[in-house]
Parts: structure tokens; C-alpha cells; sequence
């Protein structure tokens, strides 16, 4: 990775932020159409900005044809345009871009996750320092909308706080924040959803795994990705130790 690569990532997530704004402010678009034209726009921005800057590497989208010529790439970038469209299309404040690079040997090795609504972008090359753990309640970031049912049980096996908010950029950066202690997702994801939100929170010093402790890898044949763990690492053999008695995980992979 380069300097530059990492401040092409944060160019990138403002630019396709800053865009997803200026469009949820100047349309008459509601529900649905609200949401593909973010995810069309968003998408727009950051494929056109990504050949201009970086013409001979791979990408590997949510909004794209998976083009199977990243498996050979020893570049890749790994983007979710806009994260989070239903929060996007509410007009609520919990949804992300999400841009990182993926290389051949290192694995992720640049990230920005954009938070559009605060004007915030977090990012691997100047994670921001976490405040000290709180010595409370455990507090867990969960969906909102739909919170995985192992992660209910495993907020009673530690008396933990449930935090809900929106998309998976935003629930992984209240980690990095010190705003929640852990994100943990079991089903339902792919690679773009947590490639930038783990490039960041990697920098930032924190855990990362599988919901078994096994490392996460990113540009496989099948970009489905479903576990992830975020967490201090404090707190992480407790956090996976009780992760392992909860009866669904299996079911949630």
C-alpha cells in the first residue's frame, strides 16, 4: 500500500458521500426510487473516479457485475457504494460508503468508511485514538431492523446492552469510536459490507475475526462473507467464548 492509496480511498468515500447529500437534498425521489438512484449515483462516482486514478486495478462492488478477472488481479478494490439504502431513503443519518483495497500477499491494506450525514470520514490512515473502555455494560451494535436472533442471545449471556443503528459501516465505526465495545453479525453479508468498516478498524487497533476467531478474507471466488467480529482485543476471548455456547452460530454461517 501507498500514502497515496489510502488518501485515494478517503477521496473516494467523500466524493460518492457528499453526492448521496446532495442528491437526498435536491429530489423529489421517495421509497425505492430514492434507493436505486443512491445506489446508481454513488456507484457512478466511485467507478468513474477509480478508472481515472486507478485504471489497471480490479473492483469488486455491490452494484456492479462481479467480473471474475479480480481473481487474478493483485489489486482489488472493494466497494459498497451506499451502505445502508433504507436508512438512506428514510432520511436517517446511519448509512455509509464503503471503500478499501485489497492486495495479493497483505490482504487490506487501505480503507475510508464515509459517514455522509456527519461529514465524517474514518479511515486507515489516521484511525481515530478509542477512549478507554467505559467498565459498564457490554454495549453491542445490532441492526435495527433486523438484529441476527443469536445476537439477542448472546446480549443475555453477557448482560450486554443492544445498541440498534443502521447500516454495517455505521454499527462497525461505533466500535472504532468507543461509542459500542462490539459489532458481531452472523448471515446476511458480503464482502463489501465489511472490507473498509475491518480495514479501519484494524488500523484503529482493534479485533477482527469470524464469529469462530478465524481470520477474514476478502477476494475469494464467492464474495458472501457473512461473520464478523469487532471488538477490542480486552474483551475479545470473552466476547468469542461466549459467541461459541450460543446454539445458532452454525445455523448463522
Amino acid at each position: 500500500m501507498s500514502s497515496e492509496d489510502a488518501v485515494l480511498a478517503v477521496d473516494l468515500a467523500t466524493a460518492a458521500g457528499r453526492a448521496l447529500m446532495r442528491l437526498r437534498g435536491s429530489t423529489d425521489l421517495t421509497g425505492d426510487a430514492l434507493k436505486q438512484e443512491g445506489d446508481r449515483l454513488a456507484q457512478a462516482t466511485l467507478a468513474e473516479r477509480l478508472a481515472d486514478s486507478r485504471p489497471d486495478d480490479a473492483v469488486l462492488s455491490e452494484e456492479a457485475a462481479d467480473d471474475p478477472r479480480r481473481l487474478s488481479a493483485d489489486r482489488v478494490w472493494i466497494i459498497d457504494p451506499l451502505d445502508g439504502t433504507r436508512e438512506f431513503a428514510e432520511g436517517r443519518d446511519d448509512f455509509a460508503v464503503h471503500v478499501a483495497l485489497w492486495e495479493r500477499g497483505p490482504g487490506l491494506t487501505a480503507g475510508a468508511v464515509a459517514l455522509p450525514a456527519s461529514g465524517t470520514v474514518l479511515r486507515t490512515d489516521a484511525p481515530p485514538a478509542r477512549p478507554a473502555p467505559s467498565g459498564g455494560r457490554l454495549r453491542l451494535a445490532v441492526s435495527r431492523s433486523r438484529p441476527p436472533e443469536f445476537v439477542l442471545s448472546l446480549a443475555r449471556i453477557l448482560d450486554a446492552e443492544l445498541v440498534p443503528m443502521g447500516s454495517a459501516g455505521v454499527k462497525a465505526m461505533s466500535v472504532v469510536a468507543g461509542v459500542t465495545d462490539a459489532y458481531v453479525h452472523g448471515g446476511g453479508q458480503y464482502e463489501w459490507d465489511s472490507a473498509a468498516p475491518v480495514a479501519v478498524a484494524r488500523a484503529a487497533g482493534l479485533h477482527t475475526s469470524r464469529l469462530d476467531g478465524s481470520p477474514l478474507e476478502y477476494n475469494r471466488r464467492s464474495p458472501w462473507s457473512p461473520e464478523v467480529v469487532i471488538c477490542s482485543h480486552e474483551i475479545a476471548g470473552r466476547l468469542l467464548d461466549a459467541i461459541a455456547t450460543t446454539v445458532p452460530m452454525e445455523g448463522a454461517r
